[in-house]
């Protein structure tokens, strides 16, 4: 079973001004097409070509001899599930039950908002900043490079990616300013709630 690189669930353009066509272009087509040509190469003709994408993930986790299948594993599943967590007039504050469970789990949006940035904004080099169901509570993780929560046994909810490729043509190096446009313009609440 080969691993394919996935549509974008919007225009390249749907983002603008704050993720540009061009950032999509590379991005998409080229980062996280690496990623899938890679892991395609390494598994061929492996047991591991037979398993889905999370399996891998879970197969190759910790394994030092793997590395290699995890990172483009993980990078593969990593974006996929990124591309998910915005959309065009996105943003804001959520609604419902995923409301309910930031303002328990953190005491308010604000304090949510403020947590996942600083995470975000404090992840040294590349890496993701994740917001991730653990226990009956929520709670903030990054991991660094192509790491991902499942390979902890933990189920994300929503993500951005802070590697430079993902902002770097838009924001230079003013990565603070990307998180908050993020925050405030694109995130998909209704992707984030169904993961709950």
């Amino acid at each position: 079973m080969s691993v394919t690189l996935p549509e974008l669930p919007f225009a390249k353009n749907a983002l603008e001004p704050v993720i540009s066509a061009k950032t999509l272009e590379f991005h998409h087509g080229k980062h996280h097409n690496a990623y899938v040509t890679n892991l395609n190469k390494l598994i061929e003709g492996t047991a591991l070509d037979k398993e889905d994408l999370e399996s891998i993930i879970k197969k190759t986790a910790g394994d030092a001899s793997q590395a290699g299948v995890f990172n483009n594993a993980a990078q593969v599943w990593n974006h996929s599930f990124y591309w998910k967590c915005m959309q065009a007039g996105g943003g804001g504050e959520p609604g419902g039950a995923l409301a309910e469970k930031i303002n328990a789990s953190f005491g308010s949006f604000a304090a949510f908002k403020e947590e996942f940035a600083k995470a975000a904004a404090t992840q040294f080099g590349s890496g993701w900043a994740w917001l991730i169901a653990d226990g009956d509570k929520l709670s903030i993780m990054k991991t660094a490079n192509a790491d991902t929560p499942l390979a902890h046994g933990k189920k994300a909810l929503l993500t951005i990616d802070v590697w430079e490729h993902a902002y770097y043509l838009d924001f230079q190096n003013r990565r603070p300013d990307y998180i908050a446009d993020f925050l405030d313009k694109l995130v998909n609440w209704e992707f984030v709630a169904s993961n709950l």
